[in-house]
This record gives structure tokens, sequence and C-alpha cells, in this order.
């Protein structure tokens, strides 16, 4: 049986497979957001502080990062349908350690669990969209895939509250068992894609130095928002993450079996669209920080309120992201891209332009607009990066983005947090007004970056013209 899309051709087994990726990550990401809201709660039941608490999110998102890191090289050695099945049952026992954990360490090793199938199951959706899809629809089903990212965390939040409100929060991971054991089941019967063969052993130097880079950045990140950058709770971490980023470098490059093939990244048009997907992905998690935060620290919103003023804009940004494929198999990438970094641009000045007139409804309308720019260009950029480069290489590039794309998040919302947090801690003034000017420089760092976003990719445009003439 096959499914006809325009003029391209999907088989049925391409997408019970992409669907099967798409349910594991779908479920690894909405507990990612979900747990958030739970953190006041497990904070009092394990007697454990919040800085504490929030390493159920910091260390699963860590994880995640390390382990997308290498799928590049597990996409090249193993049958897809093996590592689904090794991510599936990671999800499983993880789940089931959550939903039972009489501790809090107990209850953080089985979300590390989680999120080593998290880190594997993304990547490979990617990698079937890439391999099986014909090169006209892949636009369209990155949106899909888009789609399922984007409404994860979106949903994740309302889901984690409802049911930690209505009943106990161990109900979180009980109820989304059943979806994992469905994909499961169709992993196991429909992915089929055999690996590309490498002769290269695996580079465990090379990991441990790229583990020690992301956590010292990611914790000295977290140090900034209570400590002066000028600190030594800061600076050595940040120097401790230069030196492995240094080894890791001269390890994965000069080693037989590299992690990542980093050559890609000497083609100009890869680095200039990694550099605006780690932007936008910066962008939409840190700015989705500030504003709940925002919102009841200077507007005098209730919680409820706050978290609402994302729920538009995420559910828009999602239903955008199809849209986007399509617009992009149609009329090329430049298009979908280049509108959704000027709506980006474009959200952002609005927040720092208006900000002494926001109100919660504007806040809605602004976040509405820099979503839709964001899911315009996001899947696309990894899309647009992917056709570019020879196809023994798209597993690098599935596996260089997806781990961009996590680290940017969880330093996106770490240095917002700083920014935020050194205001409020060291400004002039009431406490209303001292987070009113930290949000100004948030609001100003996400504008530029954009800004930033945009240059590069018209300029990545200019250089893929250059190179089809």
């Amino acid at each position: 049986m096959e499914w006809r899309f325009l003029e391209e051709k999907i088989s049925r087994q391409t997408l019970l497979s992409l669907l099967a990726a798409a349910l594991l990550s779908f479920t690894g990401i909405l507990t990612e957001t979900s747990m958030n809201v739970t953190f006041p709660e497990l904070s009092r039941l394990f007697n454990i502080t919040l800085d504490t608490i929030q390493w159920l999110t910091t260390g699963y998102l860590l994880m995640v990062t390390i382990v997308m890191a290498t799928t590049a090289y597990l996409l090249k050695k193993f049958q897809a349908k093996s590592i689904y099945v090794f991510a599936a049952s990671a999800f499983i026992v993880g789940d089931l350690l959550c939903a039972v954990a009489p501790s809090f360490s107990i209850l953080l090793v089985g979300r590390i669990i989680q999120a080593i199938a998290t880190g594997l199951s993304t990547p490979l959706m990617f990698h079937i969209i890439f391999t099986q899809i014909p090169k006209g629809r892949i636009g369209s089903m990155t949106g899909l895939a888009g789609m399922v990212i984007s409404l994860a965390p979106a949903l994740g939040p309302t889901y984690g509250g409802v049911i930690s409100s209505i009943t106990t929060w161990r109900l979180i991971f009980w109820l989304i068992l059943p979806i994992v054991l469905i994909g499961l089941f169709l992993g196991i019967r429909y992915i089929n894609i055999a690996p590309f063969g490498t002769d290269n052993s695996f580079d465990v130097l090379s990991l441990l130095f790229l583990a020690g880079t992301l956590t010292a950045f990611v914790y000295a990140v977290s140090k900034a928002a209570s400590f002066k950058l000028t600190n030594l709770s800061v600076v050595l971490p940040i120097i401790v993450g230069l030196i492995c980023l240094v080894l890791f470098i001269m390890a994965n490059s000069h080693g037989e079996s590299g992690l990542l093939d980093l050559s890609i990244l000497k083609q100009a048009t890869t680095s200039l669209s990694a550099f605006t997907y780690f932007s936008l992905q910066f962008i939409n998690i840190g700015i989705s920080f500030v504003i709940p935060v925002y919102c009841q620290y200077v507007l005098h919103t209730s919680a409820m309120v706050a978290g609402l003023t994302l729920l538009p804009g995420s559910i828009i940004g999602a239903l955008t992201s199809p849209f986007a494929g399509n617009i992009a198999d149609s009329h090329g990438y430049a298009l979908p891209i280049t509108i959704g970094l000027n709506c980006l641009t474009l959200g952002s000045l609005v927040f720092l332009v208006a900000q002494q007139w926001l109100t919660a409804l504007l806040v809605v309308f602004a976040f509405c607009i820099l979503r839709f720019g964001f899911n315009m260009g996001f899947s696309n950029s990894i899309s647009n990066a992917s056709i570019n480069v020879p196809k023994e290489n798209t597993a690098d590039i599935n596996s260089f983005f997806n781990m961009l794309q996590q680290f940017a998040g969880s330093i996106g919302v770490g240095i917002m947090a700083a920014i935020m947090a050194s205001s409020q801690n060291s400004g002039h003034g009431s406490f209303v007004q001292r987070s009113y000017i930290g949000g100004h420089y948030d609001y100003l760092f996400v504008t530029i970056l954009s800004i930033c976003a945009l240059i590069a990719a018209v300029i990545n445009f200019q250089l893929q013209k250059r190179a089809q003439v």
C-alpha cells in the first residue's frame, strides 16, 4: 500500500516506522516539561531544595545532548530497529523507576535512563525522514517532526499540572506507558533501515571530553545566576569546559574513530545553518522561560495566567511546522526560513520596544508572532543542511544538529535566567523595577541574536545560490 503526496510516493511502512519514532520522541519530550510543575511538591516530599530538584530537568537535558552525539556512529554501525528497540526498552525501564521511585536519587536515575531513550529516538526520527522520504517531501515530513517536538513541550506543563493537581504526580509516568508500548510494537514491525556501515570503533575518549564540555558549560551558566561572572564558581567551570572542548576536538579529529565528523562544518552553508538552528532554539526555550517569570514579577499575573500566555503561541507554532515544510518543498528553503527569522525578529522587537506597555494579552500576541517565526525556520534549517551534504554525512548532520538543539535549550534557559537574576540581585529600585530591567536585557539579547540569525541565513542562501549557478 502506498500514500501519494503531491507527485512523490511514501510507503505505508515508512509512515508507520516514522510514527513509531515520533511516539517515543513525543513521550520523552512531554515528560521533560511536565515534571517542571511538580518541583515544589517534590521538594517538600523528598525534603531537598529547588536548586537540587531542577537537576531532574537539567540532568535530563544534558544526558539527551550527550547521547545524541553518539547517534552519528550508532546509525552507521547498527540496524535502526535495534537502536529503536533499545531506546524504547530503556524508556520503559526508566518510566517504571520514576513511577515507583521511593527517593530523589532513584527518580533522578529513572529520568537519566529515559533521557537515553529520547536522545536516541529523536535523531532516529529524522534519520528515517532523511533516508526513506523522497527528497521532494523532506520539508513537509520534517515539518511534521517539528510539530511533534513543538507540541510536546507545550502540552507538558498542562499535562503535568492537571495530573499532579487531581491525583499523584506518579501517574504522569503510568499514563504514558501504553503510548510507548504501541510505539515499540510499531517499531519492531516496521522500522527496517540498514546501517551505512563503518569499520571504526566507538570513540569513548571523545565522548568523555564532549560530556565534560557540555556539563561544565551548563554548570557555569547555572552558577552565573547566583554569582558574579568573575566568581571562581563561574570562571572555573568555564575554564574546565574550554579545556575539555580543545581535548575533544583533538581526540575527535586525530583518532581513527571520530565520534562526530566535524568536517561537515568546513562547509560554510552547514556552519551558517547550524548557527541559525542554534539561535532559533536558544531564543525559543530561553524566552519561554523568561515570559512566565516576567508576567508574575512585573505584570503581577497569577502563575496560571503566566503559564497560559505561552499556550496559544505554542499551538500556533506546532501547527505552523507542516505548513512551513510544504512551502519549503514547493518554493525552496530560503522562503520559509527567511520569513520565519523576520517574524522571530519582529516578535522579539515587540517585547523590547513595547515593554512599558506590555500586558498579558500583548505578551500572548508577541509570543504568537515569535513562535510562528520559530517554527517557520526551525525544522527547515536542519532539512536545508541535510540536502547540501553527501548522503553518507546525513547521519552526522542529524546527530550534530539534534545535539546542538538540546544544548541550545539548556544553555538558553541558563543565560536568560542569569541575566534576570543578576539584575534582581544587584540592581537599584524595587524588586519589580529590577525585574523589569532584567527583562529588558533579556529581550534585548534575543533581539540581537535573532538579527544575527537572520543575517546568517541571508548569507547562507546567497552562497547556496552561487553554488547552483
